[in-house]
């Protein structure tokens, strides 16, 4: 099969969302306005748990698949043909976790992790949370929000505390918002960026690093560059792990949380969702069914590194694998918080095995911290509604630009 022929059968095949069902209606305008071409063209091989895909790679369409793929770290890496490190290390160096593989990487996530234990980002959550005052006081004035540039206000001062860049005044943010940029460069069915794209790239980074340098040479334990430093990593690749923070870290989050604000409220959940509890168990469930109905990170790679099997389809070394996590985590069925997750599917969406999402922890404070500061609004006895959505275009992680809410 080509990608002609995907494209072809993309283009017949019928839409894949009921136009009943909101969630996935919605949803998927979010992901189609992110990649209108790849998007389609990846779903319509949804029903084949592995194919190969001439000019793309072996597609993995199928959890238990993806799974097995993931964990097998002798058999497909992050680094070689067609994997991340063949994008972003032209960009960031080669020592930044996303193309690092064995007792380097494992060691520099040990000396990384206490940065993300779930009592050291609830603290730094904490701190940060001031960004979120006033977003229930303005709702129950009648006010209208826009939760997008709400959370990507929180995301972005988060990771400029943790990387060393201080607050978020408007020249930081005009930053971030330039190495958004670079991550909206990349697309599914390209394997790496331009030469000039890739000098723009280190530019904005360069710029972006120079409060970071200091904290390198400054040491200490509460920002990534003084870890890297201890670990006796130099100054350039701390910078490269830097970047890869700054461009990674902020995007997921700003996706996710306003989109699981809309899922929530086309479910008719939303209400019960932020009068609910932190430790209530459906709450979790809730989040969790958003997360895998929106899977934040539709698309993981590998690159073969040794010969494989994968769901009887042959795989050597320098073969790219292309596992679509958004048909691994979907095929599970639609939006329902009432039924657990299949072991395959659980938590696929930050992924497996020693890549398992490091900043996840971080990720799911952050999505405490906006459901707590909406939970005032219930507690008054009004709702949160979507009253205006707009899907952002061409970006790598599919998002709304924007979601205006109103009580």
């Amino acid at each position: 099969m080509s990608v002609e022929d995907v494209a072809r059968a993309a283009q017949v095949a019928q839409v894949v969302c009921d136009a009943d069902d909101e969630v996935l209606f919605h949803e998927e305008r979010v992901q189609r306005g992110a990649h209108p071409f790849a998007y389609p063209a990846l779903r319509a091989l949804r029903n084949r748990a592995a194919v190969r895909v001439p000019g793309l790679g072996v597609v993995v369409s199928d959890a238990a698949t993806a799974r097995a793929v993931l964990l097998d770290t002798e058999g497909f890496s992050k680094v070689g043909p067609g994997s991340p490190a063949e994008l972003w290390t032209p960009v960031l160096g080669p020592s930044v976790l996303l193309n690092m593989e064995g007792a380097e990487h494992a060691a520099l996530r040990r000396t990384l992790a206490p940065l993300f234990t779930p009592s050291s980002v609830r603290a730094l959550t904490a701190t940060r949370s001031a960004r979120l005052d006033g977003l229930a006081e303005q709702l129950l004035a009648g006010e209208r929000v826009d939760l997008v540039p709400v959370v990507g206000e929180m995301a972005g001062s988060l990771i400029c505390h943790l990387v060393g860049l201080g607050d978020t005044g408007d020249a930081v943010r005009e930053q971030l918002r330039r190495a958004q940029e670079i991550v909206g460069l990349v697309r599914l069915h390209r394997r790496g960026l331009t030469r000039s794209q890739v000098a723009r790239a280190r530019t904005v980074l360069d710029e972006l690093s120079e409060p970071a340098r200091a904290a390198y040479r400054d040491g200490g334990t509460d920002t990534v560059p003084g870890r890297m430093r201890e670990l006796g990593l130099s100054e350039r690749e701390a910078m490269g792990a830097v970047g890869a923070f700054v461009l990674t870290g902020t995007e997921t989050v700003q996706s996710f949380v306003p989109r699981l604000v809309a899922i929530a409220h086309d479910a008719g959940v939303l209400d019960r969702l932020l009068a609910s509890a932190t430790t209530d168990r459906w709450r979790g469930r809730v989040v969790e069914e958003a997360l895998r109905t929106a899977v934040p990170t539709p698309v993981m790679l590998r690159s073969v590194t040794a010969e494989r099997e994968v769901a009887g389809v042959r795989v050597r070394p320098g073969d790219r694998v292309v596992v679509v996590t958004i048909s691994c985590c979907r095929g599970a069925g639609p939006f329902d918080p009432s039924v657990d997750s299949a072991p395959a599917v659980r938590q696929l969406w930050f992924g497996a095995g020693p890549h398992f999402c490091l900043g996840m922890p971080l990720a799911m404070a952050q999505i405490d911290s906006v459901l707590a500061a909406l939970a005032p609004v219930a507690a008054a006895g009004r709702s949160v509604h979507v009253v205006r959505r707009t899907v952002a275009r061409r970006v790598l992680i599919p998002a709304y630009r924007e979601l205006v809410v109103t009580a």
